[in-house]
């Protein structure tokens, strides 16, 4: 490939994309505006992400662009040509959607729709992928049966055996403002595809992470849990006893994901993206295997209160994208990834 665009490039993803694609293609262009930090404060500030891309990878540009200004990513498209463009630049957080309901509207569906715009004015046949989420479900997930173990909740339906599958509906259920801006965009990247036959994908991931997240309270619980605990800060655990659970997938498997749709790419396409059950833990496990790993106690609390929209358990079915890609295999289990984290946040300690 000649050049691949990441948006979101000193994120979690968007920053393992731009790493993966700097062997693969002549240029990378990263666009990152560090609006993470605005929105999260210094937890979530992302430019010690950009140095090191810039320091690292001989074939990595950054752009600073905001994705709500249409004329400037139009511009950046035309001039570019991207043989791919991967979108991963989001407001994330479904508690901070709603103080802020503009910027997320505007950041996650306009954003979206302007690089689908200028993709399609410009180089039309170049596979988009786009990072969705889970919570375009809504909390609808928490009105399948659930059966409470001691120190997690699972679901006591055998049609969800295997996690929630794309079938599942987005309609008739609350999502939070974060949530709903990003179904649209969801649907509109699907409409594009469908439409104007554009190469597109969704890709509605679950608890996305890795070392590479400048992890915050109100998003990327994992990355902070490690985090708090190695600067001894206080932990609160918001709502369903500590025991929602989560299916955690590791950066480099979602990469492994989007090699695999640019290399045989469809138009229109959803997969839910996730560690599925294997990759599966809740708040009390990820805190107990911190405490496994670190010899050291937590400072947490556990309030009453769950955060709207909230899932009380998901993982993911991930049945529809192996029958399709069945080369893709998840290759960083759970255990890898409480491992590699705590190397990181307590090698000082």
């Amino acid at each position: 490939m000649k050049c691949v665009l990441v948006t979101g490039s000193a994120g979690l993803i968007g920053s393992e994309a731009a790493r993966h694609y700097d062997s693969k293609a002549d240029c990378v262009i990263g666009v990152d505006n560090n609006m993470r930090a605005k929105f999260f404060g210094p937890d979530g500030d992302t430019n010690w992400q950009r140095v090191q891309l810039e320091a690292d990878c001989k074939n990595y540009r950054h752009s600073s662009t905001d994705i709500r200004d249409r004329s400037g990513i139009d511009r950046l498209i035309e001039e570019a040509r991207p043989d791919a463009i991967i979108h991963c630049a989001a407001q994330p957080s479904h508690d901070l959607a709603a103080t802020i309901p503009f910027d997320d509207f505007e950041v996650n569906a306009v954003g979206t729709l302007n690089l689908l715009e200028a993709t399609r004015k410009h180089v039309p046949e170049s596979p988009f992928i786009f990072m969705s989420t889970n919570k375009v479900y809504g909390d609808a997930p928490n009105k399948i049966n659930l059966v409470e173990m001691e120190t997690r909740y699972d679901f006591d339906d055998p049609n969800y055996a295997c996690g929630i599958a794309e079938t599942f509906s987005i309609d008739q259920s609350k999502h939070s403002l974060f949530g709903a801006s990003k179904a649209a965009a969801d649907l509109m990247v699907q409409e594009y595809g469908r439409y104007f036959g554009m190469n597109t994908v969704c890709f509605r991931g679950g608890c996305l992470t890795g070392t590479g997240h400048s992890g915050a309270e109100l998003h990327g619980y994992l990355a902070y849990l490690f985090k708090a605990a190695a600067a001894g800060r206080h932990y609160t655990i918001f709502g369903y006893k500590g025991k929602q659970v989560r299916d955690q997938i590791h950066s480099r498997d979602v990469i492994g994901a989007f090699d695999a749709f640019i290399a045989r790419p469809r138009q229109g396409a959803v997969y839910n993206l996730g560690g599925g059950k294997p990759n599966s833990v809740s708040i009390l496990e990820s805190i107990d295997r911190l405490h496994q790993l670190s010899d050291r106690d937590l400072s947490a609390n556990l309030t009453d209160e769950n955060r709207i929209g909230d899932h009380i358990c998901y993982y993911t079915d991930m049945t529809r994208f192996r029958a399709d890609y069945p080369e893709w295999k998840l290759r960083v289990s759970i255990d890898q990834i409480f491992e590699e984290f705590a190397a990181i946040a307590f090698k000082k300690q």
